[in-house]
């Protein structure tokens, strides 16, 4: 069947041929983007990234990732034994065996991805999407017809059916190859391997990455207008979403009915790196906003011609969206950038975010309290003031917390028990000033930046091995956002620190006399943001407490709704992500709920009704303590 083969050796390159026009085309559009470092080297890292990182995330679904595997795995094989046997025209017919076995696992694949659009998950979008598993299993059916074709003997009767093989290929090379180009749902293919090695991110593959791109005030960096202002590979890096719509089902603002999406967001950001609007959009819309009503272009500018100001600042930033995202894309990384340019050119911020910003600027403490008070939660407690030239084991960062009543039990128990571990450690009285981390998440990079300058130089005037703080918000700015600025810090959550005492029997601790149903919040700026899970786990176990866990918990926990600004911007939706939480506890019979983080104590304990009591891990460390007699 000499015919068969000449024929998908002119496939094949007619293919070659449009993947190529179209991926220059792409390439045109994300070159309209900023500049942003080129490292080649990054895809020599692309086998690496995709066979480990992404199926890292997509092995959560093991339905899923054996059909990945499958087909995916078929498909490489395949056109890369085509592209071989067929492209350089050798015509093996080993090598055609080789291709009939690729294309049957591929075909096998296909099924499971028709069996799981049969009754599809809300998340999963529809429209172009729908088709994709009759044209992946036409090309697998194609390449395993023509290979049969190929190696068996010519006859009338294989002469017939090498045509509709051949188109069958020839549609199902057309999903991949016109992809790149047209946008279609097969774009993702060759933008998610080019966005694995040009990633705008690229440590978080040596670990975790969370810290945010400092702005370059002086340079007239003001965050991101329109889509060209994004750097050329965070443009790449949205052509790669595969809208599988995991970002939407973990996002506790599109939960709680307030009109973001983080698909659709991702999405708008295409379309407007494209030029064109939403109307054809075809997964779930913002809630409460109608598709069709929005358009983009690459130098238009984005609020509120394609995005309107309440999805951006319906954000927690939570990063559960990014935690769940099998193509590894940023989303909380553009919304801060969109955020920045909202809030430092314009000063377009809704609710109370002005106030408290100003509040920063004005009296260093978000809710502008005097900070010379900000200590009064400990002046009975004779906890040492830290002074010049007296070095001390740790510093004790209070945070913002400090200045609620109710969070200072917090403090105060976490204070009784760094005594009976013989910690010494001082505070840092009204030296101490907010760290800036709620400035930057709602945009207001000048503060943060003025507000970190200022403590990295008030840290410089003691001597001190580390930093424990009780709040997570504090932990992360001073570990991940402060070195970009000169700051670098041995900072510890409270929960960590005590649980290494716990552990070295420095802090001895006897059974908890709370006999009731106790489950653990994960704070999202200590879990996905600091990989912290096993700690909190370890020091209620060390008590005696068998911590029931809720449905969504460690790295997977949801968020409470105290970040990013979020209650300061306070967008509605149809009910409140605090009342969510509280009904994931109440669903495994908690009494009792153990948080680690004066954000998610002021968020859960604001939910009315019946609910567990909310109490801090230092309070229940405490109440463990052994009775001095």
């Amino acid at each position: 069947m000499e015919g068969v083969r000449i024929a998908i050796t002119l496939v094949f390159w007619l293919a070659v041929a449009t993947l190529a026009i179209g991926l220059f085309r792409r390439i045109a559009l994300w070159h309209n983007g900023r500049a942003a470092p080129v490292d080649w080297a990054g895809l020599l890292q692309v086998p690496k990234r995709y066979l480990v990182d992404i199926h890292h995330v997509v092995a959560r679904d093991a339905y899923i990732a054996n059909t990945h595997m499958a087909v995916a795995g078929g498909a490489i094989a395949a056109l890369a034994l085509i592209a071989v046997n067929y492209g350089l025209a050798l015509y093996q017919p080993w090598l055609d065996g080789l291709i009939l076995l690729a294309a049957a696992v591929m075909l096998g694949g296909s099924a499971f991805v028709w069996l799981r659009r049969q009754k599809p998950p809300a998340r999963l979008s529809r429209g172009p999407w729908s088709r994709l598993p009759y044209t992946l299993a036409a090309f697998a059916l194609g390449a395993a017809g023509l290979m049969l074709v190929a190696l068996v003997p010519a006859s009338a009767l294989s002469a017939i059916l090498a045509l509709p093989l051949l188109l069958l290929l020839l549609a199902g090379s057309a999903e991949l190859a016109l992809g790149i180009g047209a946008g279609g749902p097969m774009k993702h293919a060759v933008a998610g391997l080019l966005h694995l090695g040009f990633h705008p991110r690229p440590q978080r593959f040596a670990g975790r990455s969370v810290d945010l791109r400092p702005l370059d005030l002086e340079a007239g960096d003001f965050g991101v207008a329109t889509p060209a202002d994004f750097a050329w590979n965070r443009l790449l890096s949205f052509d790669a979403c595969v809208q599988c719509g995991k970002c939407e089902a973990a996002c506790p603002a599109f939960a709680a009915g307030q009109p973001l999406n983080p698909k659709k967001l991702i999405q708008d950001l295409v379309t407007g790196l494209a030029t064109g609007d939403d109307a054809s959009f075809a997964g779930s819309p913002y809630p409460g906003i109608p598709l069709g009503t929005h358009q983009g272009a690459p130098d238009k500018a984005i609020i509120p011609f394609l995005i309107e100001p309440e999805t951006l600042w319906s954000c927690t930033t939570c990063r559960a969206c990014v935690e769940e995202c099998p193509m590894l894309i940023e989303h909380v990384d553009a919304i801060v950038d969109l955020r920045r340019h909202q809030t430092l050119t314009l000063g377009e911020l809704p609710g109370k975010a002005p106030e408290a910003l100003a509040n920063l600027r004005e009296t260093a403490s978000l809710g502008g309290h005097d900070i010379a008070t900000r200590q009064h939660w400990a002046i009975d407690l004779d906890v040492p003031l830290a002074q010049p030239g007296r070095p001390v084991d740790a510093l004790l960062v209070a945070g913002e917390g400090a200045f609620d009543p109710r969070y200072q039990r917090t403090l105060r128990a976490l204070v009784t028990s760094l005594k009976a571990a013989s910690i010494d450690f001082a505070v840092l009285g009204d030296s101490e000033t907010d760290t800036g981390d709620t400035a930057r998440r709602l945009g207001d990079e000048a503060t943060f930046q003025a507000l970190a300058q200022r403590n990295i130089a008030n840290f410089a005037r003691f001597d001190f091995q580390r930093i424990v703080t009780p709040d997570p918000h504090v932990l992360n700015s001073l570990k991940n956002d402060y070195p970009a600025l000169g700051g670098h810090f041995t900072v510890l959550h409270h929960s960590t620190l005590l649980a290494q005492l716990a552990r070295s029997g420095q802090l001895k601790l006897g059974p908890t006399p709370d006999t009731r149903a106790i489950t653990y919040h994960d704070p999202c700026y200590l879990g996905r943001y600091n990989g912290e899970i096993a700690a909190p786990r370890d020091l209620l176990k060390s008590i005696g407490i068998e911590v029931r866990e809720m449905e969504r918990s460690g790295l997977r926990g949801r968020c409470c709704g105290g970040g990013g600004g979020a209650p300061l911007t306070d967008i509605p939706g149809k009910q409140r992500i605090p009342d969510i939480r509280i009904g994931d506890a109440r669903a495994v019979g908690a009494e009792v709920v153990a948080v680690g983080c004066p954000n998610c104590t002021a968020m859960l304990e604001g939910v009315t009704g019946t609910r567990p009591e909310v109490l801090d891990i230092a309070e229940l460390v405490a109440a463990a303590l052994p009775v001095q007699p």
